[in-house]
């Protein structure tokens, strides 16, 4: 057994605790929370990067108290870590650290329980990297949840975040019941809860209703964590009103711990039963869940280009960049799949040093509205570079590693006749770079004109007046350096010559789920996985380049016309969308608790209703 794997959750829990009992002693020393949080964050994100780095030669299992297998029937709680499971943890250690640095000089006051909630916040999102018992996914992802729930409530005084912490929760309370559901019945079925476990009793057999039902519940559940349409409205609200930091969060791991939930539990338990050709319908997994995919994708460019509150915006660029994740998976196979996982490292780190910049304008400027804030980032210049490298990360542009994850997930679509998927995966890149490079042309180097808004979204995006009270006159180096170390790290990840072989051989060791079941329940160590399908080229091509470059290129010119689209006569007499399409929007993002659950009931019922017609 990995004798390492306990301790990422085990350190910050402890250390968690421990800020929790000295927190009257500890009131007067700020500093010294700050540096055991940053400590506790680098240690747990240094003994994880081992942990991937262990996994390349074979799974690593760890079960607590010594309880192993008998004949096959797992007694104990396990940990079973392979390298994407690795990787995405220590991906969410990485942010938590740099979130902690950033609130160094951020937060005038940040009580103790702020520290204390951003270590469970971690212990939750590890543990439910690491688990292979389903219902330890469940109360990990609740302990993450919980946690999320406490901060977006960070400043219950003001009326706004009580209602945002109240969306988030209900909404995803709701999923939760979902997932838990879901659980109860595929273990009447199997007797099992451990992944391994149950993954070998369903193999072989064709799935009954019994089975179909709990995946569509359980899955159901994280796809309301992972915000996919229609279980998607609870993010943006929770954007608005969160810290900063704690938005790095959401946006860069949360919604995409959902998705590798989706991953891991399709293919360590459902997949041997409906993946295999000949008992299961995989075409049927794969067109439904590009289905959900695509829909995200356009929805959150969409409604990402229309959106003025800059926090809210990049909140929906999440949404949409999640549909992106969700096709890559769809497609099930080990490119597609390695491409997610690529892309998802690439948009996270972007993706937070999109936030922290915004978390500077809003210390220094005191507001996140797009239109009142046109050009009044222009002595903010580091600001303005990083936010612009880092939109151009997000719009795809070579050497980030977005662009390399997307060109994998394009090619083996193309390879497996998605013709469509590169195509509408391409305009909504383009549509979301061009919304936040918009933001950067117009508000860092008052380019263009101020763009135009409705009263309710300028009310909306001035209702965040700031969340530090003094030291606006500067930007500290603590706020600085970590947006431009994500930048410059998306940007390395990229030109690594060995990624793509890499993260193909860990896509290709989470999807074994016979090997999976042999190293937890047998103690077996295989050190070559067999593929579901051959393994695809990860080189650098050409394609991918003209993708990227294209991509960056056409994000340009839209935030170029979105910038001087009163100057140019032939946009100025275009037709502008007049109220009825904004009332559409306020309609669907209404902002009541009890239009996202009936949203959420929809697609229940939509995602069931396929699989149960056509698996059967």
């Amino acid at each position: 057994m990995d004798q390492l794997l306990p301790l990422p959750v085990v350190l910050p829990l402890l250390a968690a605790a421990g800020l929790a009992a000295l927190g009257p002693v500890l009131r007067p020393w700020r500093r010294a929370r700050d540096a055991v949080s940053i400590a506790v964050g680098a240690v747990v994100t240094v003994i994880l990067l081992v942990i991937m780095a262990r996994t390349a030669g074979g799974d690593q299992v760890y079960w607590f108290a010594g309880f192993r297998p008998v004949h096959g029937a797992a007694i104990g709680v396990d940990f079973a870590a392979g390298p994407l499971a690795a990787g995405l943890a220590s991906l969410a250690a990485l942010l938590v650290t740099a979130s902690m640095v950033f609130s160094w000089r951020y937060f005038d006051e940040a009580g103790t329980f702020y520290h204390v909630l951003m270590l469970t916040f971690l212990a939750g999102m590890t543990g439910f990297c690491l688990t292979g018992d389903i219902f330890d996914l469940f109360v990990w992802f609740e302990l993450m949840s919980v946690s999320a729930y406490a901060l977006t409530a960070y400043r219950p005084e003001e009326r706004g975040p009580v209602q945002g912490a109240l969306n988030f929760a209900i909404s995803n309370s709701v999923g939760a019941y979902l997932s838990l559901a879901g659980i109860a019945i595929i273990y009447g079925r199997t007797g099992a809860l451990n992944m391994a476990q149950i993954g070998r009793a369903l193999a072989g057999h064709r799935p009954d209703g019994l089975v179909i039902v709990a995946f569509v519940l359980i899955i159901a559940g994280l796809l309301v964590k992972s915000s996919i349409v229609p279980f998607h409205f609870w993010l943006a609200d929770a954007h608005a009103v969160a810290p900063t930091p704690v938005c790095v969060l959401f946006s860069g791991v949360m919604v995409e711990l959902g998705l590798y939930g989706v991953a891991r539990v399709y293919w360590s338990m459902f997949a041997p039963a409906l993946g295999s050709p000949g008992l299961g319908h995989p075409a049927v997994i794969t067109r439904t869940f590009l289905a959900f995919g695509l829909l995200t994708a356009v929805t959150g460019a969409v409604f990402c280009f229309r959106e003025r509150h800059l926090k809210r915006l990049l909140a929906f660029s999440t949404i949409s960049h999640a549909g992106i994740f969700l096709c890559g998976i769809a497609l099930l196979t080990p490119l597609g799949l390695a491409g997610t996982a690529v892309y998802v490292a690439g948009h996270a780190l972007v993706k937070a040093a999109l936030f922290l910049c915004v978390g500077i304008v809003l210390h220094r400027l005191g507001s996140v509205n797009e239109t009142w804030l046109h050009g009044r980032g222009r002595g903010l210049r580091w600001t303005g570079v990083i936010f612009t490298l880092a939109a151009f990360g997000l719009a795809d542009l070579p050497p980030f590693a977005t662009y390399r994850g997307k060109g994998w997930i394009d090619a083996t679509a193309l390879g497996h006749g998605a013709a469509l998927v590169p195509v509408v995966l391409l305009a909504c890149t383009v549509v979301v770079g061009g919304a936040v490079l918009r933001v950067a042309g117009g508000v860092f180097f008052g380019l263009g004109d101020p763009p135009g808004e409705d009263p309710q979204t300028a009310a909306e995006a001035s209702e965040e007046t700031g969340e530090t009270a003094g030291g606006r006159g500067r930007s500290p180096l603590s706020m600085l350096l970590p947006p431009l170390v994500l930048v410059v790290a998306a940007a390395v990840i990229g030109l690594l010559p060995q990624l793509g072989p890499a993260a193909q051989a860990g896509a290709v060791r989470l999807q074994d789920q016979p090997a999976y079941a042999a190293t937890v329940l047998s103690g077996a160590r295989v050190a070559h996985p067999a593929a579901p399908e051959p393994p695809e080229e990860t080189g650098v091509t050409t394609a991918d380049v003209v993708s990227g470059l294209g991509s960056a290129a056409g994000a340009v010119v839209l935030a170029g016309l979105a910038l001087y689209r009163r100057r140019l006569p032939l946009l100025r007499r275009a037709p502008v969308p007049g109220p009825g399409l904004a009332g559409f929007f306020r309609v669907v993002q209404s902002g009541v608790v009890n239009d996202y659950v009936a949203w959420a009931v929809l697609g229940l019922a939509a995602l069931g209703g396929t699989l149960a017609l056509a698996i059967r």
